[in-house]
């Protein structure tokens, strides 16, 4: 199924809601992939794991941020 779709199909208080716990997630990659490269100690393929992880996190936080916010014609 489409994430667009998927999408559609929530009610704006569950997309609130998801748009939270993505962002929260978000968060938490970020300071992983920092903590990681600090201390040196994760491979490239971890690092780029996380990175494309949190790459897909932004892009449903983008989705999730049109749907919420109404279009105004001006």
């Amino acid at each position: 199924m489409n994430v667009q779709s998927d999408l559609s199909m929530k009610t704006d208080d569950v997309l609130r809601v998801e748009l939270e716990v993505f962002r929260r997630q978000h968060r938490d990659l970020d300071e992983a992939i920092h903590a990681l490269v600090e201390r040196g100690t994760a491979d490239q393929l971890t690092l780029k794991r996380l990175k494309k992880q949190k790459l897909w996190l932004k892009d449903m936080i983008a989705i999730i941020e049109d749907r919420l916010t109404p279009d105004i014609i001006a």
